[in-house]
């Protein structure tokens, strides 16, 4: 009995001492290299913090323009030269109104005294002022014959969670760049508080293939974060570059954040511009109401319509770069400084 209880104690000992000397795990931070780049590797530290500060930031737009479209019929044989007041006016088969609306992101840059300043995109806020349109031969090839004129009468952008109705007007924009700055002035006696963007602009021309950004966007009207991978650096030699988010509607504008040498350096190095498309014809049948459902087995024997499906290339995403965003900000800065906007909004 006395030798069974000294073997358990032997035993137990042997344990102990197994265990105590079992190699430990232990978790290391690493670090991030110090040298005065962007990073390429994830963070290291939580960011929580300041993206949740950057979030505050970003705010989703929606912007509508009405027209009114005037209609000829194709015997007409109206060429665009051709068109005059009175030819519109009196030879037009119809007249309808009609709207085109667009959604996406900003950034609030500036916001004193009342004034508020946000960067988007200039292809959410700002429509054409005449959409002409014209007759397709029997081959379906576009001729010069004109089928509709449609002019632009009211054009309305909104900014969600704005004072009032939500509205504001257009600073500048620039179709070319692709860039417009928005805003409004509540006067200096407005109690609205906004969370400006107060990171630096950065430099994306010295972004290197996979760097690691953030993007901030309104996909499908939800704001949300995201992480990308830097491709083709500078490939126009003006800094822009490609990233391969997958990114849906809504995200154009958003901003795109680098990390130099780690949390919390963040910069500012471009606004997302578009994602890749392509436009595919197919043939649809006729409309049914919400009762009825098409057979997938049975053969179809009605109308066929055709149809334009646009189709998202998803993770490739064009960046248009900071040094864009700064000379569209440098080059107008006179008529910022005019309209009550300081110089400090374009020396981030």
């Amino acid at each position: 009995m006395v030798c069974s209880s000294i073997r358990q104690l032997i035993i137990v000992s042997i344990l102990f001492i197994g265990l105590s000397c079992s190699p430990q795990i232990e978790k290391t931070k690493t670090s991030i290299v110090k040298n005065n780049k962007y990073d390429s590797e994830f963070p290291n530290e939580n960011c929580s913090k300041q993206l949740g500060e950057i979030s505050n930031t970003i705010y989703r737009i929606n912007s509508i323009a009405f027209y009114k479209d005037y209609i000829f019929s194709d015997s007409s044989n109206i060429r665009q030269s051709e068109l005059t007041e009175d030819i519109v006016l009196n030879h037009n088969v119809k007249s309808v109104f009609m709207d085109k609306s667009s959604s996406g992101t900003s950034t609030m840059l500036y916001s004193e005294a009342g004034k508020v300043a946000l960067l988007t995109c200039a292809h959410i806020v700002d429509f054409p002022d005449t959409i002409i349109t014209y007759f397709s031969n029997p081959k379906g090839v576009l001729t010069d014959q004109v089928q509709s004129i449609a002019f632009k009468e009211k054009e309305t952008i909104y900014v969600a969670g704005f004072p009032g109705n939500s509205e504001v007007k257009k600073i500048l924009t620039d179709k070319n760049l692709d860039l417009a700055l928005i805003g409004n002035d509540y006067g200096p006696n407005s109690k609205s508080f906004f969370s400006v963007f107060n990171f630096p602009f950065g430099k994306s021309d010295e972004l290197e293939w996979g760097d690691f950004v953030y993007i901030f966007g309104f996909p499908m009207n939800y704001k949300m974060v995201s992480k990308a991978i830097v491709s083709s650096p500078n490939y126009d030699k003006m800094g822009s570059f490609l990233i391969d988010a997958v990114v849906n509607r809504g995200y154009s504008g958003g901003i795109v954040l680098a990390l130099r040498d780690g949390v919390p350096n963040f910069e500012l190095v471009g606004l997302i511009e578009w994602i890749s498309d392509e436009n595919q014809n197919v043939l649809e049948p006729t409309t049914l109401d919400g009762t009825m459902k098409y057979d997938p087995i049975a053969p179809y024997h009605g109308e066929l319509f055709v149809k334009q499906l646009q189709l998202l290339r998803y993770g490739i995403t064009k960046v248009i770069p900071i040094e864009i965003i700064k000379k569209f900000l440098m080059s107008n800065q006179d008529l910022l400084e005019k309209n009550g906007y300081p110089l400090s909004l374009v020396s981030k």
